[in-house]
């Protein structure tokens, strides 16, 4: 029997309080919230923050499903961000290269972003602009079927490894 210092129960709450489920119900409201303030859908749509979480993890490995249109998406978890750019899948480290800080996919512009120092990157990594030096470090990716497995143990820098880099890539 509940005594008074018991906690309500909370049942019919229609917010799940597991972060993830709020993070995917926040982008649905910023989605529903452009919308309504006349943005077209597919405009909505690349603005909003898409979160993934691996099908299966092992060890070092995380598998996705295979992004269905290019774009990017972010494993918080894992610090992984998943991207699917002009017919090849990638696999990056969540954060920049010049200071850690976790870069932001920018949809309307193609593009990645540091919010800390604005160091841009194209959607394959590859660095534009700003105080980083290098690309972005990808992560080693191959495709298993309609997924694709990322191994979170095998980082590549582009200034180190230029070649494994450029390999980092699954083609569709």
């Amino acid at each position: 029997m509940p005594t008074e210092h018991d906690e309500p129960s909370c049942t019919a709450c229609p917010l799940d309080p597991e972060r993830r489920a709020f993070l995917r119900e926040a982008a649905a409201a910023t989605v529903a919230a452009l919308l309504a303030l006349g943005a077209s859908p597919a405009a909505a749509a690349a603005r909003a923050l898409a979160f993934v979480e691996p099908l299966h993890a092992s060890g070092d490995e995380r598998t996705y499903p295979i992004p269905a249109a290019d774009g990017a998406t972010i494993d918080r978890d894992a610090e992984v961000i998943l991207a699917r750019w002009q017919g090849f899948v990638y696999a990056f480290n969540l954060a920049c290269p010049h200071k850690n800080t976790a870069l932001r996919w920018l949809g309307p512009e193609q593009r990645f972003q540091c919010p800390k120092h604005k160091s841009k990157y194209r959607p394959d990594g590859s660095f534009i602009s700003g105080r980083a030096t290098r690309g972005m470090d990808r992560l080693a990716v191959r495709r298993q079927g309609d997924t694709v497995v990322v191994n979170l143990g095998a980082l590549f820098k582009q200034s180190e490894k230029p070649a494994e880099w450029e390999g980092a890539k699954v083609a569709l």
